[in-house]
């Protein structure tokens, strides 16, 4: 049984009553609980997890996946194919282990796809609260904003952005992530006004709580569920968005092992050299696809 006087609600249980907080401290173990028991019945998102796990490592500390250099090169052995003198994944056309460069090149793809996931999270989170949060002339002024930015392919918007600011990996990850603050601005929003109408924050006006309160109190934690399903999504997408920039050449130059320019400098040699291209091709495919898993399986699961 419930209670609730003013602002405050009490929850009358068999072992006593239970204020907001434990109750939320009540419902966040059950939702663990699920999670873990959710996580168990599924070993596709195991495998998901621990792609992403790999490819963490890969990008934060790729030593201890790969102790070689990847910018060693060696003439005499290039273009030897998978599982030649000791090359797991062959060597390109100056003789420079592939697998080592696959695994240093996770530090700028990665790297650059979660900068780009922060800025899309971060600055649609923060326009949505404000669009949805305020209405009126706010509302309209960055909802036009948002609806000329998704009215441009986001591709072709990237790449006049970084025509903008400059070349190279920093510059693609931030214009990956500026495209990407439309879409997010749109989910915020919907959830806001879904959000700003619930009982809890109509009692928090009430009370005399200040507009920025209300939204990082009572607002934000409960319209955020679905914008980070959507940051998780849009991880896969981004890496995608990196490494189709950085095989046009906007990325890092070379001799950057980035995931797009390894494809890149392969593409002249698939027919005699095929691992070149297909060995990162994989890398992307791999953490593209497990991200997507990850995200779907938790959206799935929150509903």
């Amino acid at each position: 049984m419930s209670l609730e006087t003013g602002a405050a609600s009490l929850t009358v249980t068999e072992q006593g009553v239970t204020g907001p907080v434990e109750l939320r401290r009540a419902q966040r173990g059950d939702r663990w609980k699920s999670g873990l028991k959710r996580l168990g019945r599924s070993p596709g998102l195991i495998l998901a997890i621990l792609v992403l796990l790999v490819m963490a490592i890969a990008a934060v500390f790729p030593q201890l996946l790969a102790a070689g250099d990847p910018y060693a090169t060696n003439p005499a052995g290039s273009l030897l194919p998978p599982g030649t003198s000791g090359h797991l994944l062959g060597t390109d056309i100056v003789g420079r282990d592939l697998y080592t460069r696959v695994v240093f090149g996770a530090r700028d793809s990665l790297l650059a796809a979660a900068l780009a996931m922060v800025i899309s999270l971060v600055g649609g989170s923060l326009l949505g609260l404000l669009a949805g949060y305020f209405g009126g002339r706010t509302d309209a002024v960055i909802m036009r904003v948002v609806d000329v930015m998704m009215a441009f392919p986001a591709l072709l918007l990237a790449m006049a952005i970084i025509t903008a600011i400059g070349f190279g990996t920093l510059a693609v990850a931030v214009a990956v992530g500026v495209v990407g603050i439309a879409a997010m601005t749109r989910l915020m929003r919907s959830e806001v006004l879904r959000v700003r109408r619930r009982e809890y924050v109509e009692a928090a006006g009430l009370s005399g709580a200040g507009w920025v309160t209300i939204l990082l109190r009572h607002v934000l934690p409960n319209a955020s569920g679905p914008a980070i399903v959507l940051a998780v999504l849009d991880f896969g997408t981004a890496i995608l968005a990196i490494s189709s920039l950085s095989f046009l050449g906007f990325g890092a130059p070379p001799p950057s092992p980035e995931w797009g320019s390894l494809i890149a400098d392969g593409r002249a040699y698939l027919t005699s050299a095929w691992w070149l291209s297909t060995f990162p091709g994989l890398a992307i495919a791999a953490v593209v696809l497990a991200s997507n898993h990850v995200a779907r399986s938790f959206d799935g699961g929150s509903r």
